[in-house]
């Protein structure tokens, strides 16, 4: 067979339709793939809580990088090396204070599985329900206690550069920063130096999997750090041009079983 390869997968817009569901071709070739001995993981910005029954689904055993990097662990083996990563907690607050100096809507943090949202808002509330967390509603300079893993602006798309330029500027050493486009833009915050191909090569690293033995999926500006380190970084047809201009190679789309098709003709 082919050398074993580690197979990593982004979700939304990747390996998810756009109904947020695994095509059951694609299912059926990942679980080929994996019987014949490559590794396949998750990796995401996503919390755990709300990937896990995407591991599940797949019937995966091995680690999971959630929060583009921000979060690493193992759900079946608990003798691998949890690693969460957070922001530092007074940076956050000093953010939070500057974004009332300029429009935004609101501001969601994130301690693992745990919520708290600036402002009450029930549809935001609805959004993060998902795997029922533990959600805390009020000002985050006074209720969040913790480290925050990742935090999120939502903010109006002309706004959204303005104060992304402000956070290069006062904080680049110790945040990075990304954006999300329509339907919701917002600007989404991890701590300095974490992307998911960090996460990635722990996972590479535990398994024994070379860098080249690498094959990642992605569609949008946090995969592109992964899709650069990997072996082969495969874009989807959908992606962003950013996204197309780093990969290796460019599949059909998240509609079109683009993962199962360049699997089945890559390692089948």
């Amino acid at each position: 067979m082919k050398d074993k390869h580690l197979i990593a997968l982004d979700l939304d817009g990747t390996l998810l339709r756009d109904d947020k569901t695994i095509s059951p071709y694609t299912k059926d070739i990942i679980h080929k793939v994996k019987e014949q001995g490559h590794q396949v993981m998750i990796s995401t910005g996503r919390p755990f809580r709300s990937s896990e029954m995407y591991y599940h689904e797949l019937e995966l055993n091995t680690p999971i990088v959630n929060f583009n990097g921000a979060f690493i662990h193992h759900p079946l083996d608990h003798t691998f090396e949890e690693i969460h990563s957070p922001m530092d907690l007074e940076v956050v607050k000093e953010i939070v204070s500057t974004c009332h100096t300029y429009n935004f809507h609101n501001i969601i943090a994130e301690v693992k599985d745990e919520v708290y949202i600036h402002y009450h808002d029930e549809k935001l509330l609805e959004i993060f329900s998902l795997g029922n967390p533990k959600t805390t509603s009020g000002d985050l300079r006074e209720f969040l206690k913790q480290a925050p893993t990742s935090l999120l602006i939502h903010a109006e798309e002309e706004d959204v550069d303005i104060i992304r330029k402000h956070l290069s500027d006062v904080h680049a050493e110790v945040i990075d920063h990304r954006k999300w486009g329509a339907p919701f833009h917002v600007i989404e915050m991890v701590k300095y130096g974490l992307n998911k191909a960090v996460g990635v090569k722990k996972v590479a690293d535990y398994l024994g999997i070379q860098t080249e033995h690498i094959i990642a999926f992605g569609d949008e500006d946090n995969d592109i750090e992964m899709l650069e380190f990997a072996g082969v970084g495969v874009a989807m047809a959908n992606a962003i041009d950013k996204v197309k201009s780093v990969a290796n190679e460019i599949t059909l789309s998240n509609e079109e079983d683009g993962i199962g098709k360049f699997l089945e003709k890559y390692l089948l």
